[in-house]
């Protein structure tokens, strides 16, 4: 079992996008296997084996996420993040701008999958391992 702590602990080692790949294996390391992360207001719900979860707190106050998504837009400011051109709260802001309401790491698949306010899924990227 692991916790926000030690979640938090692997996540202070994040400067920007291009640190996710090596973030993601801490993860897989503590027993993760899948998490939701939520542009609104920061939150992720972790999930590990045996039904256990646990839900990091609020990490900033409500962004606006747009009602339809742009996925080029996104695309391009994601692009940015992975190659470590902003830090985590601007590409959250980004995601907003850009209509995406959360994002869902599959440890198992190692995808990452945005999707928009309604639902759908706006892009999934494999994770580099």
């Amino acid at each position: 079992m692991f916790t926000i702590e030690q979640i938090q602990q692997a996540h202070s080692k994040v400067k920007s996008g291009a640190d996710f790949p090596a973030y993601i294996k801490d993860l897989v390391q503590l027993g993760v296997v899948h998490y939701e992360t939520f542009v609104k207001d920061g939150h992720t719900d972790y999930n590990g084996s045996n039904g256990y979860s646990t839900s990091s707190p609020i990490k900033y106050p409500d962004l606006n996420v747009a009602a339809q998504p742009d996925p080029e837009t996104f695309n391009a400011d994601l692009k940015a993040h992975q190659q470590g051109k902003t830090d985590y709260m601007t590409f959250c802001n980004d995601c907003a701008k850009s209509g995406i309401e959360k994002w869902v790491v599959d440890l198992a698949a190692m995808t990452c999958t945005y999707f928009d306010r309604q639902g759908r899924e706006v892009l999934t990227e494999n994770i580099p391992g």
